[in-house]
This record gives structure tokens, C-alpha cells and sequence, in this order.
């Protein structure tokens, strides 16, 4: 039997295949035009996703055939571009590469994967008791408190800072796509 610990791992890389995968393809038709998001946008284009999801959660029932799943994807890549983008900085023009973007993509999600091992090792993997529809208002809030954040023009006094909350983002939303297909997997 594959430790909980192993297996995590191994649903966390197969969710980050999945998500670079649509990060690439998306590179190969739109280039990095993301470059010119200020910090601040690529918030709002997270908030808008998450809303979605919850929205739906609410629902049940949707007019874009797009599921939630695709939104969490979505989400994954935009907090990643965010990190990459506090990074660099905001830019004009298409300033990087396929291969460029792609290196920073994959060390951002590393980094994330290094703080989800170490939360988990403290935390015993209490996502796996939470429901995606909680996971989604995780991210929520923590869109929110970046948006303050922001709003104090990148100031926090006590808390956490911008990127803290992006990698927290991206283990959650990870964490609901790995939820989601097991979900899949036991239809």
C-alpha cells in the first residue's frame, strides 16, 4: 500500500502535468501577452474564475458547457503568472519565451509543492476531509486579502504578503482539481 504521503505527491504531480500542459498550449497560441497583467489584474482574473466556480457550486447548473474544472486549472496558471509577474514586473512587450516562461512556470510550482509538503506534514493532510466547495471559499478569502493588500499598495503590517497568498491559491486550487478527480475516477 503507497503511503499517503507518496501518493499525495504522485496526484500532485499528475495535477501539475495537467496544468502545465494547458500553460504550454496557451504559451503557443497567445505567447507570454500575459507579460503586461500588472500584479493587480491578474487578481482580479483569479477572483473572477473562483466567483465562477462558486457560482456554479450554487447553481448546479451552467450556460457555458466549461465545468469547474478547467476554472481551478485556470486558477493554478494565473496565480503562477502572478508570481512570475512580482517577480519581473509588469512588461510592455512579449518579453519571454516558450522555454523562458515555462522554466519560470515550473520552479514557482516546485516552490509551491515544497510549502504543500510542509504544511501537510503539520496540518496530517486535513484537506482531504474538505469538500471543494470550502476549498473554493478558501481561495476566495485569500483573493480577498490580496486585494487588500494590494489596495495598501502592497503593504502588509502583520500578515502574510502577496506571494504567500498566490502560493496558498495554488496548493488549494491543486488540491480541489486532485479531489475532483477522484471524484471522476469513483463515476
Amino acid at each position: 500500500m503507497m503511503g499517503q504521503e507518496s501518493k499525495t505527491d504522485q496526484q500532485y504531480s499528475q495535477i501539475v502535468a495537467m496544468c502545465r500542459d494547458v500553460f504550454q498550449k496557451k504559451m503557443q497560441d497567445y505567447g507570454s501577452a500575459w507579460r503586461i497583467l500588472r500584479p493587480s489584474s491578474l487578481t482580479d482574473q483569479i477572483y473572477i474564475k473562483a466567483q465562477r466556480i462558486r457560482s456554479l457550486q450554487r447553481k448546479g447548473t451552467q450556460k457555458i458547457l466549461e465545468g469547474i474544472t478547467p476554472e481551478f486549472i485556470g486558477i493554478v496558471n494565473y496565480a503562477i503568472i502572478g508570481l512570475i509577474q512580482l517577480e519581473l514586473g509588469p512588461s510592455d512587450v512579449i518579453d519571454l519565451d516558450r522555454q523562458e516562461a515555462t522554466n519560470h512556470y515550473n520552479d514557482y510550482f516546485e516552490q509551491a509543492r515544497k510549502l504543500m509538503h510542509n504544511k501537510n506534514h503539520d496540518y496530517g493532510e486535513a484537506w482531504r476531509d474538505m469538500r471543494v466547495s470550502s476549498l473554493a471559499d478558501i481561495i476566495l478569502m485569500k483573493l480577498l486579502r490580496i486585494k487588500q493588500i494590494e489596495d495598501n499598495e502592497g503593504q502588509a503590517v502583520y500578515s502574510e504578503g502577496i506571494d504567500a497568498n498566490y502560493y496558498d491559491i495554488i496548493n488549494y486550487a491543486v488540491f480541489a482539481l486532485i479531489k475532483l478527480e477522484l471524484e471522476a475516477d469513483r463515476k
